[in-house]
């Protein structure tokens, strides 16, 4: 099955029926795995798992990300400044900050992604 066809089935699985989001992604050995669940103008929401060791390299994007950790505990680097966030705990990476994620063990995460203001007039800072 094709990722494309398994997003969808994420999708369709969180219709109108509560989920483990936790369950609805899993670990691979020296990867990261993501799970698109909802892809919409006003922005993104997508489940992650990366495995120990595993990191998203420091960029920036023109959207607000509101970052919930699943499972394990992060690294979570905003404008240089190390946070450290755990299972339960929410970060929010604003708009056009570097940002970069570092899993020093395994973790899940849900991304939020949403357009901010200025992104969905098309105005650029």
């Amino acid at each position: 099955m094709d990722a494309e066809k398994k997003n969808s089935r994420v999708l369709q699985d969180c219709l109108a029926k509560a989920q483990n989001l936790s369950e609805l992604v899993e670990y691979s050995r020296d990867s990261i795995v993501s799970k698109t669940i909802l892809d919409k103008t006003a922005g993104t929401i997508t489940l992650f798992a990366f495995d120990k060791g595993q990191k998203l390299s420091e960029h920036t994007t023109p959207y607000d990300a509101v970052v919930q950790v699943l499972d394990g505990k992060a690294r979570i680097i905003i404008g240089g400044k190390d946070n450290y966030v755990s299972s339960g705990e929410l970060i929010i990476m604003p708009a056009n900050v570097p940002h970069s994620v570092v899993a020093d063990e395994q973790f899940k995460m849900l991304l939020i992604m949403i357009r901010t203001k200025e992104e969905k007039e098309g105005i650029r800072s």
